[in-house]
């Protein structure tokens, strides 16, 4: 097997086993389909049954019912499959509105599927990544695990919580030949944005994008990667920047948006979905 510039065992997309996650619709499921289209044999994974079997259908892919919150669930798929090359660690929740006014299971059931289903899935797929020497593992995060948002405070923390721990395994897989990326998107037109103000000065992305970006990060094994890829340096400035600058970019991109829906029916809908699997 090669070793790359880049230091990590090369592998060919054609064949290579991909398990993604939330892969039912959104982000996941132009993933699956992108990979899918690239040769790979493609897993899909959703707590949602139907939704995982229709966009499997459609790609001829396998799917499986998982609950990333679930170790046990987690380790039943793996056990199933055996070998993964390629985890994408992407199922997530969004629940947007004022710190106080969020019940504690919806911010209960935000922590443990943003932070908790990677860490599950990390600790189900890596070991036999490690022991073959070589995979791949990508964690969706948000740019919103740079940047805070009024009104995403607990998504924010699970965000925040994502990159860290991106780059703090990293750093202790690399000797073993395995490697993980981080992919920061900013705001997507998929579920966890319905209803809320999108455009007006804030870079918007379509999940194509975000999957594309997904699939890079296979060839180039980077650390972080912003979507679009342009913010990389404004997220950087900004979380090194005074409070009073970052007040201002605030006001000029109305950070407060995730208070105050566009579509308050519609977005109260996504927020009833995230209490039901609460």
């Amino acid at each position: 097997m090669r070793i790359l510039g880049h230091g990590y065992p090369d592998f060919d997309l054609k064949g290579a086993r991909v398990l993604i996650t939330g892969a039912g619709r959104g982000i996941g499921q132009s993933t699956a389909e992108l990979f899918a289209a690239k040769g790979s044999e493609v897993v899909i994974a959703d707590v949602d049954t139907v939704a995982a079997e229709t966009a499997a259908a459609a790609i001829g892919a396998q799917a499986y019912e998982l609950d990333v919150r679930s170790r046990g669930q987690w380790d039943k798929v793996i056990a199933d499959l055996g070998r993964v090359d390629i985890l994408v660690n992407n199922a997530g929740v969004m629940p947007a509105g004022p710190f106080l006014d969020e019940p504690d299971v919806v911010g209960q059931a935000t922590m443990d599927i943003n932070v908790w289903g990677l860490i599950h899935g990390m600790r189900a797929v890596a070991p036999g990544m490690i022991e073959r020497g070589h995979g791949h593992i990508v964690n969706v995060a948000s740019l919103a695990g740079k940047i805070p948002v009024a009104g995403l405070a607990v998504y924010n923390a699970s965000k925040f919580a994502a990159v860290g721990l991106s780059a703090a395994t990293r750093l202790e897989f690399a000797p073993q030949g395995v490697s993980v990326s981080c992919v920061l998107p900013s705001a997507v037109r998929t579920r966890l944005s319905s209803g809320l103000a999108l455009g007006h000065g804030m870079p918007t992305v379509d999940p194509e994008d975000v999957a594309a970006a997904i699939a890079r990060t296979v060839t180039t094994r980077k650390a972080e990667v912003a979507v679009p890829n342009y913010l990389a340096p404004i997220d950087v400035a900004l979380a090194a920047a005074p409070e009073r600058a970052v007040r201002l970019v605030r006001r000029l991109f109305d950070g407060d948006r995730a208070l105050h829906p566009a579509d308050e029916k519609t977005r109260a809908a996504y927020e009833e979905q995230v209490r039901s699997i609460s």
